[in-house]
């Protein structure tokens, strides 16, 4: 775990009245799991609904999510916060990460320009989880 990249990946995306909050969960080994369930049900409240562009359907292709993220600037490498215990905590290879998160059903966040471009795959709830672009201009 990078205690100072899931700081920045919080500081960007998250709501201001929950960073606090998600930040103490994530660092705490034995709430971890509090923040990333968090994001199940409660996403659209505590993510920051300007930076979030929803990916249309079709949508489940890792390889056409990984095009995407690459077309808008994305690094070949990443850091992963997610419910999937393979990827949660790690700095890899975007591809790979996004092979285990896109269709695990629940919650990632996937940093791929630290602090400005992220990928959000929400919980699955009926047909395919809702699935985002987090983008934010280094302006922002």
């Amino acid at each position: 775990m990078k205690k100072e990249m899931e700081e920045l990946i919080v500081k960007s995306f998250f709501e201001k009245n929950v960073q606090e909050r998600v930040l103490h969960e994530l660092f705490s080994s034995k709430k971890r799991n509090h923040a990333l369930n968090r994001l199940c049900h409660e996403y659209q409240r505590m993510l920051k609904g300007k930076y979030m562009i929803e990916i249309p359907p079709p949508n489940s292709d890792p390889q056409d999510i990984y095009e995407l993220l690459i077309n808008n600037g994305a690094d070949k490498k990443c850091y992963s916060l997610s419910y999937n215990e393979k990827i949660d905590g790690k700095e890899l290879p975007l591809q790979e990460a996004l092979e285990h998160a896109v269709g695990f059903g629940f919650p990632s966040i996937i940093s791929c320009v630290p602090g400005e471009l992220a990928y959000f795959e929400a919980e699955q709830g009926f047909g395919s989880p809702p699935r985002y672009i987090l983008k934010r201009s280094k302006m922002n």
